[in-house]
């Protein structure tokens, strides 16, 4: 049960054999990784975000990244431009999640 499959379910390959060895996933990333944090209310419009940048791997993983941040902040926000905007004044609370996530925080 312990094994990291990546999702894999079945294969239709009678001489495939999962490499035990390989991790599948990508937890390593984010310890290479600075994020950088800042709260900004210029350029809104009026409306306080939190912004998260430096940010270096698929926009898919950054859309997964933002999704997780709003979810333990319990607020909305979005993607956009290689930025997570977080809605609010949550620098403290975002840097405290992405350190428990295993990123390096700056700003």
């Amino acid at each position: 049960m312990g094994r990291k499959s990546g999702g894999l379910v079945y294969s239709t390959n009678p001489n495939f054999k999962l490499d035990e060895e390989t991790d599948l996933t990508d937890e390593s990333q984010s310890t290479k990784e600075t994020l950088w944090v800042h709260f900004e209310k210029k350029h809104r419009a009026g409306k306080k975000v939190t912004l998260v940048s430096g940010f270096k791997g698929t926009m898919d993983q950054m859309k997964d990244l933002g999704k997780l941040l709003k979810q333990k902040c319990g607020v909305g926000g979005s993607v956009k431009d290689a930025e997570i905007l977080i809605q609010g004044n949550l620098v403290e609370k975002v840097r405290d999640i992405l350190k428990a996530e295993g990123y390096a925080v700056k700003g």
